[in-house]
Parts: C-alpha cells; sequence; structure tokens
C-alpha cells in the first residue's frame, strides 16, 4: 500500500520502491501538489484581505514548493527506469504495468521450475 507521507523518504528508500508503487505515489504527489497549487492562488487572490495573514500565504507557498520537489525526485527515478516519465498516470497505465510484472513472474517460475 502507497500513501502520500512515502514521498518525505529519502532518495535511496524511493529509488528501492517498485517502479508500479513508484508510479502511484507520483500520482499522488501529483495530486497534493496540484490541490496545494489551487489553495495557494486562492490564498494569494485574497492577500489584501485581513483575513488572510501572512503566516498562510508563506505555508501554502512551502507546501507546493515541497510537492514540487519530490515529484521531480521521483519522476527522475522514473527515467532511469523507464526511459520516460508519464505525463499522466491513470488506472489503465497501472493495470498494463501490473499485468507485464504479473507475465514476468510467470515465466520466471517456469524457468525456474522448468
Amino acid at each position: 500500500m502507497v500513501y502520500i507521507e512515502m514521498c518525505h523518504l529519502p532518495f535511496n528508500k524511493l529509488a528501492a520502491l517498485h517502479t508500479y508503487d513508484l508510479l502511484v505515489l507520483l500520482r499522488l504527489v501529483r495530486k497534493e501538489r496540484s490541490q496545494n497549487y489551487d489553495l495557494m492562488r486562492s490564498a494569494q487572490k485574497l492577500s489584501n484581505s485581513p483575513s488572510i495573514d501572512q503566516e498562510m500565504l508563506n505555508y501554502t507557498e512551502e507546501q507546493y514548493k515541497l510537492y514540487t520537489k519530490r515529484m521531480k525526485v521521483i519522476e527522475g527515478i522514473l527515467i532511469d527506469r523507464m526511459g520516460y516519465k508519464p505525463e499522466r498516470i491513470d488506472d489503465n497505465l497501472l493495470a498494463k504495468l501490473d499485468s507485464k510484472v504479473k507475465k514476468f513472474e510467470n515465466r520466471k517460475e517456469k524457468c525456474l521450475n522448468g
């Protein structure tokens, strides 16, 4: 099971994750980054309002930058493994990868038992 908190793992632990798990994690990070971007933009638009303080605005910007950095790290690992970073990670892409992994495992098992 993959959780958003896993994006804060050190590089070597991220690199040890399975490609499928990295793709799921990247999808989670991109979603979180997008939500933080929307929050940051809303806070910036309301920055003249007395109800939004500078601390709130700084926090939203920091979160957006943090998830952007983590996204880049995960994308870098995937580029090394797959040769590209997927623009969109949907259920179809994950299902295809899962199918390929299962086929490989079946072939490996047949060769070992064979």
